[in-house]
């Protein structure tokens, strides 16, 4: 996907196109890239294409650039990866997709969400639909059934520091009740500063 952008991408700021305008050469850039190249740049007197270096007097007209802008938004939906030619199964190391009935394919991916693993055919719709836009999807080998309380059926989202334990929510309002409780998340930030310094 790198390699589609920079066909779409502003030779000023070298980003992708943002409110793309062509000026008269068929140059296109970002519209405010331009206009400050040349109200700084030239001092508003003689206004030069960046590229080809022609120039004109009085400034051009700037008009949008409706293909670019187009396939700008195209490019920024999110695509799911290609299917394989062929069905990989999974072998007895791997992890099985949840989602296949009788032969099981090999798991793609595994997500935190809805705690199951899926093949590159059940994953699409986690690709192509709204509904999992936040879903946190994660290699299989993360194994998210061990991220599961067996207790409450829970995501363990929670680190007991007096236990040295991951919990989920309830266990914190449970049997921990008193015990010196944080994020996951904060403690990992925790850590992770403590080891940058």
């Amino acid at each position: 996907m790198a390699q589609d952008w920079k066909f779409i991408s502003c030779s000023i700021c070298l980003d992708i196109l943002k409110d793309p305008v062509t000026i008269p050469c068929g140059d296109s850039y970002c519209g405010s890239c331009i206009k400050i190249q040349w109200d700084i740049v030239n001092e508003g007197i003689i206004h030069s294409f960046p590229q080809c270096s022609h120039t004109l007097r009085p400034r051009p007209v700037l008009s949008k650039n409706i293909m670019s802008a187009d396939l700008v938004e195209e490019l920024k939906k999110p695509r799911p990866p290609p299917t394989p030619a062929e069905p990989c199964y999974a072998e007895p190391e791997d992890d099985a997709c949840d989602a296949c009935t009788g032969r099981k394919l090999k798991a793609d991916k595994s997500c935190f969400n809805c705690l199951v693993s899926y093949c590159v055919k059940h994953l699409q719709h986690h690709y192509e639909s709204t509904a999992f836009e936040k879903h946190k999807l994660v290699d299989p080998d993360e194994k998210v059934q061990e991220s599961i309380c067996p207790r409450h059926d829970e995501v363990m989202k929670m680190l007991c520091r007096t236990d040295q334990q991951c919990i989920c929510y309830l266990c914190s309002l449970d049997e921990r009740k008193g015990h010196d409780i944080v994020s996951a998340a904060a403690e990992r930030t925790e850590r992770q500063r403590e080891t940058s310094s």
